[in-house]
This record gives C-alpha cells, structure tokens and sequence, in this order.
C-alpha cells in the first residue's frame, strides 16, 4: 500500500465527531451566556482602567470533558479581546515583527508563522534532516530551504501539504488558546491563505493538476472544522519592492533561488491574494489593508483597531457567521471540547487518503526504510517522557503518556 507523505501522519478517513446528545441535554438550557464584546481595546487602556483578566484555564496539560464544563463555564473569561487576529501578506513584507507588537499592543498571544522545524526536531532537539544521508531521495526531508533552491523537486506537493497541516494544526491551537484563556490570538498566516500557494505553485506549473485537486480536496474538508478569523490585516507591498526585500534578506539562499529570477511566482502571488482571498475572507471577517513597503505605525493600526465595531453586521449578513452560532453556554463549551480534548480528531479532516494523487504519497519501499532509520533518532526509542538516557526522571511514577510539545502537530 502507499502512503500518504502528509507530515507523516497516518492517513485517515473522514472521523466524526462525537455525539454530544447528553451534553445538550445537560448544559443547553438555554443558559445564557456572556456574548463577545463589539470592541477591541489596547494594552495601554486595558491597564489604565484596571482590566484584569481570569486565571486561564490549563488546557495543555489538563483535559477539558463533560464534568468539567459543568464547573468551568467558557464565556467567563471572554471579553473586549477575545479574539482571533491574522496578518496576512506577500513574502518579506514584514510580518513577523508587525505581529509581535500587534499582540503586545494588544495584550494577545502571539503565534509564529508554521515552519517545518515542527516537524523535524524532534522533543529532544534532535534533527531528523541529519538522517538524510541515509533515506533514499523519495524519503528525505523537505522543507523550506529546499523548495526555495530546488521548487521543481517533486516533493514540493508533499512539502505544500505538510505546510497546510502546519497552518490548521496551528489555527486550532489558536483557538484552543482561545477558548481557554479568554486571551486573544495574532497569527502569521493561517490554513485560510495556503489557498493563495497552492494556486501559485500550480499556475507556476510546479505542481499538477491531480495535486492541486487534492490540495483541495483536503482544503474543503477540513476548513468547515474551524471559525473564520474576526478580524484580518494584510500588508501590501508591491512586487518589485518584495522582490527587493526577498534579495536582500536572502534567508535560505533565496537570492538565488529559480522562484525569483523574475517576478511571475510574486506577480500571482499578489493576484490571488487580492482577487480571491482578501475579497473571500472579507465577506466574514472585518479587513484591514495598508500599504507596508517601508514599513508602518502599528500604534496608527491598533488605532484603527479599536474603533472596529464587530457588532456593526445585518442580521441576515455573514460578517461573523462563525461566531454568531453561539447562543447558549453549551454551545462555546461543546466549541472548547472540539479545540481541545478533541483535537485530534478536528485534526484528522486535514489528512485525507490521497491515494490518487502520486506526489502526495511516498512509496512503500522508501517508507519502510525510512521508518527503520528515524527509530535511530535520539528519543525515538521511547514515549516523550520516558527516555532516562535522555534526562527523563520519575518514569516508575508516570501513569499517562507526557504532554509533548510536538504533539500538537504529528502523531507518529
């Protein structure tokens, strides 16, 4: 059998989600809830008027089932920030410092932009990118400085699924963040724009078309598991001037790389981005564009911010739709369970058995060998935790596999 090369992850069908009939009939009374607030306020003003937020909720390390929604309402530590941020934008435009100090200014969580570093350093640090020298070409790794010297490998289709897988991995963390912690998230990209890559990598004939149908296939899948973002902040920058910044950063070589000895890759790029993402996530979340090509005032932007009213839609208008179902207490607690107890299986619609698309799929002779070589691999040997050559202690106490950091994202 082939299989599928997406993270590495077992490929698995379509799993529903759990019924959640007794929990309807327990909790949804017709409980009120508390409702998000139409503002978002800054840091600064959230200080000066004493605003202090619940201790959150430990959903790394603690489940969050039925008995425990009983005690521990969601809605109880929403308020003015609760809320979910992207920052969206051409490559090099300066995102990661933007979203950092958004997040500060705003007193929400910062989360990185997905890189395939999550993938391949394993809980004790260990590069499974230093095993390639062992793996047939089929079986190596493939991340980012690789497509940046070499985009026509034929594992770019894998190393673009992997990518999405990343980004929804990530959003649902997000929102597990979220949910748990009343806090506010600001992210760099989300599984909502991979469209915009996916669509460039095929009209630069860097993927076929039965790998772009599949990337997708798993798009429309999984996206529906998720809530659209309240709100999302695209810097533009013109292509001569990404271009310009790209050379001059030049991180992974990428001065030199085939994608950018001319401007068709950023030119479509921008395209999509303009014509059919901003246009399409607008018609949900609010949208904010600026002009970044030397920068900006995020204190201008968090200005902006905060005189967005998110209450300001018809009551027939999808401006916020995703939000809007909530009604009753039951509802953001079912909403938490998904995001958090339940994450692996909300994961699990982002890995469809794409059998039919050949460069999405490893070959079985290639994965064995592969499978054989990463158990050599520091900390492979055991579960996280329970390695005591590696540091680990109290093993004869632990009862439960420990919380990975790497968990979030692959099951191996």
């Amino acid at each position: 059998m082939i299989a599928t090369m997406a993270g590495f992850v077992r490929s698995t069908a379509r799993i529903a989600l759990s019924n959640r009939s007794t929990f309807s009939k327990l909790l949804n009374k017709q409980i009120p809830c508390t409702q998000q607030v139409a503002k978002i306020s800054s840091k600064a003003w959230r200080e000066l008027n004493g605003v202090q937020r619940p201790p959150p909720y430990d959903y790394q390390n603690s489940s969050y089932q039925l008995r425990h929604s009983w005690f521990d309402k969601t809605t109880k530590r929403f308020d003015d920030n609760s809320k979910i941020i992207l920052v969206e934008g051409p490559i090099a435009a300066g995102k990661t410092e933007f979203a950092k100090k958004l997040a500060n200014d705003l007193d929400m969580y910062y989360l990185p932009q997905a890189c395939m570093d999550d993938v391949y350093i394993n809980e004790y640090g260990y590069d499974l990118r230093d095993l390639d020298v062992k793996l047939p070409p089929g079986a190596q790794s493939f991340d980012e400085k690789k497509f940046v010297n070499d985009p026509t490998n034929r594992l770019t289709a894998a190393f673009q699924l992997n990518m999405y897988s990343l980004k929804f991995s990530d959003y649902i963390d997000a929102l597990a963040h979220l949910f748990s912690t009343g806090q506010g998230v600001v992210l760099e990209r989300s599984p909502y724009s991979d469209i915009v890559f996916v669509e460039a990598l095929y009209k630069c004939n860097l993927i076929t078309k039965t790998t772009y149908k599949g990337l997708i296939e798993t798009r429309n899948n999984s996206l529906p598991e998720i809530l659209k973002p309240h709100l999302v902040i695209y810097l533009d920058v013109p292509v001569n001037t990404t271009l310009e910044k790209i050379k001059k950063r030049n991180l992974h070589n990428e001065a030199n790389s085939p994608l950018f000895k001319d401007t068709k890759f950023l030119e479509t790029i921008d395209e999509v981005y303009k014509r059919n993402f901003l246009k399409d996530i607008s018609s949900h979340s609010e949208l904010l564009v600026y002009d970044w090509s030397n920068g900006g005032d995020t204190e201008l932007v968090v200005e902006d911010i905060e005189r967005i009213d998110f209450d300001s839609y018809e009551k027939e208008s999808s401006k916020m739709r995703d939000w809007r179902f909530f009604r009753v207490e039951a509802d953001w607690c079912e909403a938490r369970m998904k995001y958090t107890e339940d994450r692996h299986i909300t994961f699990s619609y982002a890995n469809l058995p794409l059998f039919h698309c050949p460069d999405l799929c490893i070959q079985p002779e290639d994965n064995m060998v592969r499978n054989r070589i990463y158990e050599e691999a520091k900390g492979s040997k055991y579960a996280y935790g329970y390695d005591v050559e590696l540091g680990d202690k109290d093993i004869l106490f632990k009862t439960k596999h420990f919380n990975s950091p790497k968990s979030k994202h692959w099951d191996f």
